[in-house]
């Protein structure tokens, strides 16, 4: 039942992270996909891999997900290759460092209009199609999404916009058999720290940290995220809507002491 063959996979942020690994890890489970990001090369390095790993060519359409004619086109591109689509996987995002003492109204909207405003508008454009197919959504939230963090005050309520998002389209869609979901990493190593602020050195004194804010003892892998992502998709949790499962190694069960 962890399979794809078939379906029509769209997914946000895939030329790196976890994005990347999730298009790889559903195109080892047969899916069409439709890879979006900013990064040209990156993004044809993974459609390259995935095509190794399936024979399929993904569907790859290049652009900013703030950019509303990008979002409208590639709803567009995907009907057009595909004729349906079955799965939405909203996985772009972006991190900003700032506490409510230098944080500013610039980066208050910048991480919403990424994390939260194209997340919205890129699902209203794709829900006609999902109902057609029943398919469903898996949006990429956060642990800082259901527990508070100091210093990344913008990521934070962004992403605890999107556990409302997901609960709320959930009981809106269940009508329509369209299941809503999402997953909410802990730390999981990619470049996400390191392109919101994090030098090397820093990155790494956070890895090493993180040993210690995680019950089992380390960060995380983009596979574990991914393979949660493709469970929500398949079959295997047809039962399952309005959920947010936390993939952080324990983290959102832990309390200061």
């Amino acid at each position: 039942m962890m399979e794809f063959v078939g379906k029509v996979v769209l997914i946000t942020g895939a030329s790196s992270g976890i994005g990347a690994e999730t298009a790889q890890t559903f195109a080892k489970l047969g899916a069409d996909l439709v890879l979006t990001g900013r990064n040209v090369g990156a993004l044809k390095k993974v459609a390259e891999s995935c095509q190794k790993a399936s024979t399929k060519e993904p569907l790859t359409v290049v652009g900013n997900m703030e950019d509303e004619g990008h979002v409208k086109n590639l709803i567009e591109s995907a009907i057009k290759k595909f004729n349906k689509l079955d799965v939405l996987v909203n996985n772009a995002g972006i991190m900003e460092l700032g506490s409510i003492e230098n944080t500013s109204l610039e980066q208050y909207d910048k991480v919403f209009n990424v994390n939260v405003r194209s997340v919205y508008n890129l699902t209203m454009q794709a829900v006609p199609h999902l109902v057609k197919t029943k398919g469903n959504i898996v949006n990429v939230s956060s642990v800082c999404g259901i527990r508070a963090f100091p210093g990344v005050l913008s990521y934070c309520m962004s992403k605890s916009a999107i556990e409302q998002f997901t609960k709320c389209v959930a009981l809106e869609l269940a009508p329509k058999q369209v299941r809503v979901n999402a997953v909410s990493p802990g730390v999981i190593v990619t470049s996400l720290q390191r392109r919101g602020g994090l030098d090397d050195a820093a990155y790494a004194a956070f890895l090493e940290h993180s040993k210690t804010t995680h019950a089992l003892g380390r960060p995380g892998e983009v596979s574990e995220v991914a393979n949660a992502i493709a469970f929500l998709a398949s079959d295997l949790s047809s039962f399952i809507t309005g959920s947010s499962i936390p993939v952080d190694g324990g983290r959102h069960a832990m309390c200061p002491r």
